[in-house]
């Protein structure tokens, strides 16, 4: 069934939801734009505004890396002041009650674990944008110390080991993270209802983790704005606004 009105998707999810046993719910940039945050490939989102840094090129040029993180800093205010939004409240309430064992997800802005959800209960599928990582030896630099050290000199610094430091997120060109990737399918084979929540469901590898589910005998929901591809193939689609249809599960 497809859908655009909000109160019949909420029934109709309501019911899929009480009847399952394992709900696996996998998100993208969707949820978080009533938080404030910008998705990436719309009409006016980031890479209509700048293209992505590949991979190779932040590794391969300076200039680069300085651009990246003046893109970074430039971001923070929409990513340090977001809080969640009512889709990951109720993802959250899902995750609490038992219901969901984790949650998958596409973005990298932090809100599931500021939602409430376990940090290990998160997958994260393209890392996370609120801390870095050095990319030769794995050290964890936070935000304040990269934004300090660029501030003074006007470049990205580098980690002691003379390694290059990158925001936590998987970049085009740049390996999936293979532990989340398992995890991701690993959890779409043990569910029996799968929600995809504004995704735009493009995005391989990802993207085939609802079908995955759907050949393994789970109920697929897409709950999207847009059509989606996979939407023939879902059980329940719902075109509206993500958070008034997930308003009604957030348990306070």
């Amino acid at each position: 069934m497809i859908t655009s009105d909000v109160e019949t998707g909420r029934r109709r999810l309501a019911a899929l939801i009480e009847g399952a046993s394992v709900v696996l719910p996998f998100t993208g940039a969707g949820i978080s734009t009533e938080c404030g945050i910008p998705d990436f490939r719309s009409p006016g989102g980031v890479w209509t505004r700048n293209a992505p840094i590949p991979f190779d090129e932040f590794v391969a040029s300076r200039r680069a890396r300085d651009e990246a993180w003046r893109r970074r800093f430039a971001m923070e205010e929409e990513f340090g002041a977001a809080q969640p939004g009512r889709g990951h409240r109720a993802l959250a309430s899902l995750w609490r009650a038992g219901k969901a064992p984790a949650v998958v997800t596409q973005n990298i802005d932090n809100l599931h674990q500021a939602s409430g959800v376990a940090a290990e209960d998160v997958v994260e599928l393209h890392g996370n944008t609120t801390y870095a990582l050095c990319l030769s030896c794995g050290a964890r630099y936070e935000l304040a110390w990269v934004k300090e050290r660029f501030g003074a000199t006007g470049h990205a610094p580098d980690c002691g080991c003379g390694g290059h430091i990158k925001t936590a997120t998987v970049s085009f060109g740049q390996a999936m993270p293979e532990e989340a990737m398992r995890r991701a399918e690993a959890l779409a084979l043990r569910c029996d209802l799968f929600l995809a929540i504004g995704s735009s469901l493009v995005v391989w590898p990802a993207a085939g983790f609802p079908l995955l589910a759907k050949r393994n005998g789970a109920r697929l929901v897409i709950l999207n704005r847009e059509p989606t591809e996979f939407d023939e193939a879902a059980d329940l689609v719902v075109h509206a606004d993500i958070g008034s249809v997930l308003a009604a599960f957030v348990s306070h």
